[in-house]
């Protein structure tokens, strides 16, 4: 297994652990969402800083469009993802934003010119499955159409930001992460203006600190390892290896948070991580794709 997908791997993984911050945090979805893009910006520019680095004009302007896109369709994934909770159950917005790995998945031929194959189409199908099984709507049901619209919404905004990273070229994965993450917080600000009531707001230092740490390690870290590495292992992979985010989610909030983890749920795991292991898997000469 190369560089690039043990990256991914790492990426998603921290994605996956960003809610045990989460769950400690008093404020909302929103206004997290919005100091963490900012956080995570100023945490890359620190970095190049310390390095003596600069971000480089050239590979700016050359990929301006797709960057300020990608950036959009970041901030706007997010806010029409905390939208969709507030009309549906936070389980069935998940399912709904998770389709995102499909559509990439049937999009790339497409986009890139990658096959798909049949072993990629049973893997994506088998993964949805396992997700619709840990996202508990098999026991609580759909329901909130305005929320599941929004929750697609929120995942044509996800297979975006992966279809735009997959095109951006000649520029490093912690200047794009700069700018996107940029763009994103100043995106989401005006929504927070709008949205948020600020009149019992209270800044206590637990909360602070736990905000710097998703803002440098779940925002600045992990989407530099995220948008570094997309670019080079095919988009069929990035979107079943991006299943292993809410697998580790539901992994920990069972193990560390004590919340219930049902036989289904169970089964789903086991089938989103089989599917994503049999991706990998080259059968022919019996190794992990390089």
């Amino acid at each position: 297994m190369d560089k690039d997908r043990l990256k991914l791997i790492g990426a998603v993984t921290i994605f996956g652990t960003v809610g045990l911050v989460r769950k400690s945090i008093p404020y909302t979805s929103a206004l997290v969402a919005c100091v963490r893009g900012f956080i995570g910006a100023i945490f890359l520019l620190i970095i190049l800083f310390l390095k003596k680095e600069r971000l480089k004009d050239e590979g700016i302007k050359q990929n301006a469009a797709l960057l300020f896109g990608s950036g959009i369709a970041l901030g706007a994934n997010w806010i029409l993802l905390f939208e969709a909770y507030r009309y549906t159950s936070v389980s069935v917005a998940t399912i709904c934003y998770y389709m995102a790995p499909v559509i990439v998945i049937f999009i790339s031929p497409f986009l890139f010119g990658e096959k798909i194959t049949l072993k990629q189409v049973i893997c994506s199908i088998v993964a949805v499955l396992g997700m619709v099984l840990v996202s508990g709507v098999v026991e609580s049901g759909f329901s909130g159409i305005k929320g599941i619209l929004l929750g697609l919404s929120a995942a044509v905004g996800y297979a975006a930001v992966i279809t735009f990273n997959k095109k951006i070229t000649g520029i490093a994965a912690s200047h794009r992460t700069i700018i996107q993450l940029g763009v994103a917080a100043v995106g989401l600000f005006p929504y927070i203006l709008l949205t948020e009531d600020f009149t019992n707001f209270q800044m206590e230092l637990k909360p602070i600190l736990l905000l710097l740490i998703a803002g440098i390690l779940h925002t600045g870290v992990a989407y530099a390892l995220y948008f570094g590495s997309i670019r080079h292992v095919p988009a069929q992979t990035v979107a079943l290896l991006s299943y292993i985010d809410p697998i580790v989610a539901v992994l920990l909030s069972a193990f560390v948070l004590n919340e219930t983890l049902t036989g289904l749920a169970v089964v789903g795991i086991v089938m989103v991580i089989g599917s994503a292991i049999i991706n990998e898997v080259n059968f022919k000469t019996n190794t992990f794709s390089a």
